[in-house]
C-alpha cells in the first residue's frame, strides 16, 4: 500500500509539472511531435545557462512537451521519463566575450560595414554585438534531425537592389498635342471639307467655309482704307489701314486672303478656316447651314503620332519609379510585339477609390498602332541607388509584430534574430536593414520548427524562473494577504 501511495504522489508531481504548461506549450510541442522532427527522430537541446548545472529536467520521448523536475512516468502514455540533455556551456557566452556581428553608423542604422572605420558623415562606426540582436532562445539540433527537418541555409550577401514592376495601363491622348478649332466671330457654315470624326487632316488643310456679316464689314473697312491710302497716302490713312489689317489678322483671316482682297478690290463673302495642326479629328460639331457662335468648338484635333499611357502602381512601389526610366508595353492584339517608352510624370496624389498612384508614360506611335483607350501590360525595370544586404524572403518569419530570421552559429546551433525589413526584390529576395551581417547563413527551410522549439524552451525557462524561491516569495505574501481577508 505504501508503494502505491508513493507512485500516486510521484505521478501527481509529474502531472503538476507537466500539465501546468501544457496549455501554453501544446501548440508548439504538438507541432514538433506531429511532424516527427522534434520527437522520436532525435533530441533537440536548449542552450540555457540558467538551467545547466542547477537542475535536471525529465521529459517523455513520445510527448516532449511533458516536462518534470523529478523522474517518474508520463501521465499520457505511462512511459518512464528520461533526463532532458542540455548543451554544455562554452564559447563567447561562457567566457563572457561578446562577438561583434558588424559595424554601423551612429546616425544611420542602415549604413552597415564589415570592419571598423568612418561613416559617410565622418563619424566613428559603432559595433553591434551578437547578444544585442538575438530575438529568442538559441536551439541546437543534431545533423540527423536537421536532415529530417529539411533545414536549408543561404548566405546573406550585399548586392544591387533590383525589382521589376508589372502593372496595367490604358492608352490616352497626349494633351500637349491636342487643339480645338473655334471661330472668333459668329456666322453660318456654308461648306464642310472635313465631315466625319476620325478623319486625318494635315496642317493647312481646309476644314469649312463660314459666312460672317461681322467679317464682311471688317473686309469692307479695310478695302476702303486701302483705296484711300492709294489716292492720298496720308500718315493718318496709313495708320488706319494698319489697324484694319490687324483686325482681320486677329479674326484668323490669312495673309494670302488679305492680299487677294487688295488685288481684286472685292470683298470675300466666305472665309475658309484651315486646320492649324496635323492629326485626327476626335470631335466634330459642324453641320452645313448651321449657325455657330464665336468661341464655339467646331473641331477637336489630336496628333496620335505620340501617345500617353496612364499606368497604375501601389504606394509601396513609389520608390522604384522615377522620371526618365524605360518602360516596356505589350498589347493583347499584338502578341509578341513590345513598345519601348519612358516615364514622363508621376502624379503627386493618389486615386481616392483605387488607392493607387497614376504614372504617365510616353510612347512614339508613328504607325498609329496605339489607339486611345486600349488596355496594355506595362513592365518597368528599376534599380535603387547603392547596394544593400539581401537574403531570401522565405527566410523571414513574419508574425505581425516581429520579423525573425534564424542564423546558424555552427555545431548545429541556431539563433533567432529580430530584423528590420527593407524593399522586396526580384527572385523572391528581400533587403535587410538591421539584424544580420553580410556573410552570415540564414535558415530558409525548416525555420518554423526551429521557431517552435525556441518558443518551447523560452516558455520552460519562464516556468522555472517563476517557480524559483525568489519568484515564489511575493506570491506567498500575496496568498497570505488574501487568506487574512
Amino acid at each position: 500500500m505504501s508503494d502505491s501511495k508513493n507512485d500516486k504522489k510521484q505521478l501527481s508531481r509529474v502531472k503538476v509539472a507537466g500539465i501546468s504548461v501544457v496549455a501554453t506549450l501544446v501548440a508548439v510541442g504538438g507541432l514538433g511531435y506531429l511532424t516527427g522532427y522534434l520527437g522520436p527522430h532525435g533530441p533537440v537541446h536548449v542552450h540555457e545557462d540558467a538551467v545547466t548545472g542547477e537542475k535536471t529536467l525529465y521529459t517523455c520521448g513520445m510527448h516532449p512537451w511533458i516536462i518534470a523536475e523529478e523522474p517518474g512516468t508520463c501521465p499520457i502514455c505511462g512511459m518512464n521519463l528520461t533526463p532532458k540533455k542540455e548543451d554544455a556551456g562554452g564559447g563567447a557566452a561562457a567566457t563572457g566575450e561578446r562577438k561583434i556581428l558588424y559595424w554601423k553608423a551612429p546616425m544611420n542604422p542602415t549604413e552597415i560595414y564589415d570592419a571598423p572605420g568612418k561613416s559617410a558623415m565622418g563619424m566613428d562606426l559603432v559595433p553591434v554585438y551578437e547578444d544585442s540582436v538575438v530575438g529568442g532562445v538559441e536551439v541546437r539540433v543534431d545533423p540527423v534531425t536537421q536532415q529530417n527537418m529539411g533545414v536549408r541555409v543561404a548566405v546573406a550577401e550585399v548586392g544591387v537592389l533590383q525589382r521589376s514592376l508589372r502593372t496595367y495601363g490604358h492608352v490616352t491622348y497626349d494633351e500637349t498635342t491636342q487643339t480645338q478649332v473655334s471661330p472668333k466671330f459668329s456666322g453660318w457654315i456654308e461648306k464642310l471639307y472635313v465631315d466625319f470624326t476620325g478623319q486625318f487632316v494635315k496642317q493647312g488643310d481646309p476644314l469649312f467655309d463660314i459666312y460672317s456679316p461681322e467679317l464682311v464689314s471688317s473686309q469692307e473697312e479695310y478695302l476702303s482704307t486701302y483705296r484711300q491710302l492709294q489716292r492720298a497716302k496720308s500718315p493718318g490713312s496709313r495708320d488706319l489701314l494698319a489697324s484694319s489689317r490687324q483686325r482681320l489678322l486677329y479674326s484668323d483671316v490669312p495673309e494670302d486672303m488679305i492680299r487677294a482682297i487688295e488685288k481684286s478690290g472685292a470683298v470675300r463673302k466666305f472665309l475658309t478656316i484651315r486646320s492649324p495642326y496635323t492629326g485626327v479629328v476626335t470631335h466634330k460639331n459642324a453641320i452645313e447651314g448651321t449657325f455657330v457662335k464665336e468661341g464655339q468648338t467646331i473641331y477637336q484635333i489630336a496628333d496620335l503620332r505620340r501617345v500617353w499611357v496612364e499606368a497604375h502602381i501601389y504606394e509601396y512601389e513609389l520608390p522604384w519609379v522615377k522620371v526618365g526610366q524605360a518602360a516596356i508595353m505589350t498589347l493583347p492584339y499584338l502578341p509578341g510585339r513590345e513598345f519601348i517608352g519612358k516615364v514622363a510624370y508621376v502624379y503627386p496624389y493618389l486615386q481616392r477609390k483605387t488607392r493607387d498612384v497614376v504614372i504617365r508614360l510616353e510612347f512614339d506611335n508613328p504607325g498609329l498602332e496605339l489607339k486611345p483607350d486600349m488596355y496594355a501590360d506595362v513592365a518597368i525595370e528599376s534599380t535603387l541607388d547603392g547596394e544593400g544586404l539581401i537574403i531570401p524572403s522565405e527566410a523571414v518569419i513574419r508574425s505581425g509584430a516581429r520579423n525573425v530570421v534564424f542564423v546558424t552559429r555552427g555545431d548545429g546551433k541556431f539563433s533567432p534574430r529580430d530584423v528590420t525589413l527593407g524593399q522586396a526584390l526580384d527572385g523572391g529576395r528581400i533587403q535587410i536593414l538591421t539584424g544580420i551581417a553580410a556573410g552570415e547563413q540564414v535558415v530558409t527551410s525548416g525555420q518554423f520548427l526551429l521557431d517552435s522549439e525556441s518558443k518551447l524552451k523560452e516558455a520552460v525557462q519562464k516556468m522555472l524562473e517563476a517557480r524559483s524561491p525568489k519568484a515564489q516569495e511575493p506570491k506567498v505574501e500575496e496568498d497570505a494577504f488574501f487568506k487574512e481577508m
